[in-house]
């Protein structure tokens, strides 16, 4: 049987009882055990909302915006993905109401449907499973072969209004591609409730009969609680469920996200998938065969490295959104991943940017003096992306402080561009300098909107997806952001391109460029035309780094990010130096009472 003509393996993950209960990480997680035996993934997340795409929503409505290579701004849950399968997703994988819709109603202009009247069932529900067939054929690594599996999450809670279309689409799905290559994974809360602490079974028996009642029976009942499930309320999840025993998976609270793939082998999940789907059946080379072993073999180092107790390493995050974290997600992953690979613990304390401003002293002092003692507490500080005016004083407070006192610095996004305020004022004398987006009047504006990006439409209008940045002549010899880049293999010595992912609309204005640069702030590394600036770094500093670009959406579990891994090791340096500093005060001090 050719490539073309295998047929792909289906499981489907749907979610009962609550919203934002773990089945994007159940989802990867199935997905990462069947790469273990050689097995091509995809993934495709479908959100039930009217949004095209989530460009243009509010990190407090949907958490962290992931960009696609392609450009594609879509759900944080693509990023699981994308890091935990060590996979290249498109925009196409996210699926949500407003394409369809869009899809469809343009097809209906077109005269395409010979003048029947459209309706949800069968034009709707068609083109999700249309969508599905194609975008699961679409290779997703670097061998471009077709992948034999495709798991899709169906996001949101069975019971929605808003996701019975596409309930009723995979109802129709699974008959559409057969019995073998269709399963479907339940993720139910199971609440721990009373004095007892009794398991409580009654949410999952009732989310289940719903499912039922819309046509879908679950092969797997991933149960999610606190605590291990008691073998009692597995049988009685079983009895009431219409399932084995060996269905009902207890999925209890963790350490780490990366346990929950072993968690789930360890109860036989791949076993009953293999023997659910026919996976044998699938013809895998010995090369893939081998790639799965050494994939589970690093898996299990990676699971076990994290439960060690590592050197600590304080990194402080100064933002906009620290009150949901989800809105950083890819950025704490990125520093989880340096952190694994460095043998060090991250010790991450969130930072409201506007608490450190000098105007927030009057109204809040307390927190203002806690704050900035967090801040001084840092062996790294990271400024991370964002859009607004509110914090951006005290992001640019923050990257003053980083560059004085010599404390290692990553800044993305916006926090180069607020890096590069902070220079302007306070190194090159511009007292007045600002970015076009925080004050248009701004007498320097060494910020400023890109010329051919459009102010008045938001959504997808930006600077989108993967960009080449070319490291300059003459930074071979001092850049430490280039000789991570290099050390990771991402560059030579005779190729001088990084590849990263960009979503910004504002840049360093080209006529600053040369007054910053005289007085010690090195644009190392520049776009094609050399016009736009992607990295700065500063030479007489441990680690002070910022890039346009976005490095946290391409960081691996197994392939730390350059710029995170540099950042992570300089601060880990400073936190040694701090410790010895701290030792020779304390024996200073004995010496001097004795």
């Amino acid at each position: 049987m050719g490539n073309l003509d295998k047929k792909i393996k289906y499981i489907l993950i749907s979610g009962g009882v609550i919203s934002g209960i773990g089945k994007g990480i159940f989802a990867s997680s199935l997905g990462l055990l069947l790469k273990t035996i050689g097995l091509r993934v995809t993934a495709i997340k479908i959100d039930p909302y009217m949004n095209i795409d989530a460009g243009t929503m509010s990190p407090f409505e949907h958490g962290e915006v992931f960009v696609l290579n392609d450009g594609g701004e879509v759900d944080l849950d693509l990023g699981n993905y994308e890091r935990f399968l060590d996979i290249t997703l498109t925009k196409d994988n996210n699926i949500t109401t407003g394409k369809i819709y869009q899809e469809v109603i343009n097809k209906e202009r077109k005269g395409e449907y010979l003048g029947k009247t459209v309706q949800v069932v069968p034009h709707i529900t068609d083109a999700m499973q249309n969508w599905i067939e194609r975008v699961a054929s679409i290779p997703v690594d670097e061998s471009g072969e077709k992948p034999d599996v495709c798991i899709i999450e169906l996001g949101g809670t069975v019971g929605d209004i808003e996701s019975a279309p596409f309930i009723e689409a995979m109802r129709q799905f699974q008959f559409r591609v057969g019995y073998e290559n269709f399963a479907l994974g339940h993720v139910a809360l199971v609440p721990i409730i009373g004095p007892v602490g009794e398991q409580k079974t009654k949410p999952t028996q009732a989310t289940v009969r719903d499912l039922r009642a819309l046509g879908l029976s679950p092969d797997l009942i991933a149960c999610r609680c606190s605590q291990k499930l008691e073998l009692e309320v597995q049988n009685k999840i079983s009895m009431f469920c219409h399932v084995g025993i060996e269905q009902v998976i207890s999925v209890r609270d963790v350490s780490s996200t990366y346990h929950v793939p072993l968690l789930l082998k360890e109860q036989g999940v791949l076993d009953f998938l293999k023997n659910r789907l026919k996976l044998d059946k699938i013809l895998i080379s010995q090369t893939q065969h081998e790639k799965g072993e050494i994939l589970l073999k690093q898996w299990t180092k990676l699971t076990e490295d994290h439960d060690r107790f590592l050197q600590p390493v304080v990194i402080v995050l100064v933002g906009k959104y620290t009150n949901l974290q989800d809105s950083y997600l890819s950025v704490k992953k990125s520093l989880e991943h340096s952190g694994l690979n460095s043998e060090r613990k991250i010790d991450l304390k969130w930072v409201e940017a506007s608490y450190l401003e000098a105007e927030y002293e009057k109204e809040n002092p307390e927190k203002y003096h806690e704050s900035w003692e967090n801040l001084r507490s840092a062996n790294g500080i990271l400024v991370p992306g964002g859009f607004g005016t509110r914090g951006t004083e005290g992001k640019i407070a923050a990257a003053k402080f980083a560059r004085e006192n010599k404390v290692p610095y990553l800044g993305i996004c916006l926090g180069l561009q607020v890096a590069v305020i902070e220079f302007a004022r306070n190194v090159c004398g511009l007292e007045a300098a600002n970015s076009e987006e925080f004050d248009k009047n701004a007498k320097h504006l060494v910020v400023i909107n890109m010329p051919e990006i459009s102010t008045t439409h938001l959504g997808g209008t930006m600077r989108l997806g993967l960009r080449p940045t070319i490291f300059q002549d003459g930074t071979e010899s001092w850049s430490k952001i280039r000789k991570w880049y290099e050390s990771a293999q991402l560059i030579s010595r005779n190729n001088h391109n990084v590849f990263e992912r960009h979503r910004h609309r504002y840049e360093v204005n080209p006529e600053y460029v040369q007054i910053l640069e005289e007085k010690g702030l090195h644009f190392v590394g520049r776009d094609e035309t050399g016009n736009r600036m992607e990295i700065m770094e500063l030479k007489d500093h441990p680690f002070y780094v910022a890039t346009q670009y976005h490095p946290e959406y391409l960081s691996r579990p197994l392939k730390p990010s350059p710029p995170f891994h540099g950042f992570v090791m300089a601060s880990a340096e400073c936190a040694m130096k701090s410790v010895v500093k701290s030792k020779s005060k304390t024996n200073g001090i004995s010496h001097i009472s004795n």
